[in-house]
């Protein structure tokens, strides 16, 4: 190799991944061979997996496998254990990987493309629009997740710790993910985003840095935690801190979406007590399809018009759910002042 060549190697930050894990056996036999590929490869300097205290084999077999494996120390919670690997990382760059998260081969990549632009402290990607689990519920989460974040400006507001990377020393200088406030996985990743970008870093959304989801959902497992975990504290931190930002599923347009599922479901519940016409309904619904029409696509394309249909139906639900958390969020800090 010449020296240009070598010289250009050095300039490029090393990569460590970071992947806290409990009792995560079956995922990381899918999850580290890519990562254990790239470090072969020389696209991250190392693979550290951060037990939190597991009580089957994943520790054992993480080392097997090639990874470097940091005991947590006790229950901590995947951010306290990312926090914990950070200050311990040989890298300028800590990629935070979920352990039920594959990455795509050219991950890496895309990184080193995003952290090559002047000003960026952290870059995330999104999960891909072919999830293994089958069933409604997983492939509806996966689909809108990835629909969101391919639509998503590329200067984003929010962060993505499934699979997103941060400069370490800025991570380190911000303090790392708040595990004071959100004690359990929540939206830490997103507070840290804004926190980023309040310190003056600049936060690339790339979409084509993919990887796929192994997390199978069920109805109350989703629900649970698309409100108490993410909607309710995202609406605090909007109303104590921030605003209501204009992105992802956060944006003007989605906003708008919800007052129409919201007029959807009012009118569903006028035509059963028999206050409107049946009709009524059917064309709420299909302005409903209009204004949701490229989610609709996406749904049809991959899975078919009864996933589509279907799809489109529980999406209202969804902007039903996450407004009245918003409006709790709302009325909550009105009493306390």
């Amino acid at each position: 190799m010449s020296d240009d060549n070598n010289d250009q190697a050095s300039s490029i930050p090393q990569l460590s991944v970071i992947m806290p894990v409990y009792n995560g056996h079956d995922f990381i036999l899918k999850s580290l061979p890519p990562l254990i590929e790239m470090m072969k490869r020389g696209e991250v300097v190392e693979v550290i997996v951060v037990d939190d205290t597991s009580t089957d084999d994943t520790p054992l077999l993480a080392k097997q496998m090639g990874a470097r494996v940091i005991p947590s120390g006790g229950r901590l919670g995947p951010g306290a254990a990312r926090n914990k690997a950070a200050s311990e990382a040989k890298g300028e760059i800590l990629w935070f990987i979920d352990a039920d998260v594959i990455v795509h081969h050219d991950a890496a990549g895309y990184l080193h493309e995003g952290f090559s632009e002047p000003g960026v402290v952290a870059v995330f990607g999104s999960y891909d629009d072919t999830p293994p689990a089958q069933n409604f519920l997983s492939q509806y989460k996966n689909l809108v997740h990835h629909f969101y974040h391919h639509r998503g400006r590329k200067e984003a507001s929010t962060f993505w710790s499934g699979c997103g990377a941060v400069r370490k020393e800025a991570f380190l200088e911000t303090g790392g993910f708040d595990v004071v406030k959100y004690t359990r996985p929540s939206i830490e990743d997103i507070e840290l985003g804004y926190r980023l970008r309040e310190a003056g870093g600049k936060i690339l959304l790339i979409p084509e840095l993919q990887s796929t989801h192994l997390k199978e959902w069920r109805f109350m497992n989703l629900v649970h935690t698309e409100i108490f975990c993410r909607a309710i504290p995202w609406s605090r931190l909007m109303i104590e801190q921030t605003g209501v930002v204009d992105d992802l599923n956060v944006s003007r347009m989605e906003r708008l979406r919800a007052v129409v599922a919201i007029l959807f479901f009012v009118t569903v519940i006028a035509v059963l007590f028999s206050l409107l016409p049946w009709w009524s309904a059917a064309l709420v619904f299909i302005f409903t399809g209009f204004m949701n029409r490229e989610l609709f696509s996406l749904f049809y394309r991959r899975k078919g018009l009864l996933f589509a249909l279907a799809g489109l139906a529980y999406h209202q639900f969804y902007y039903l759910y996450s407004s009245l958390a918003f409006a709790y969020a709302m009325l909550e800090a009105r009493l306390k002042h």
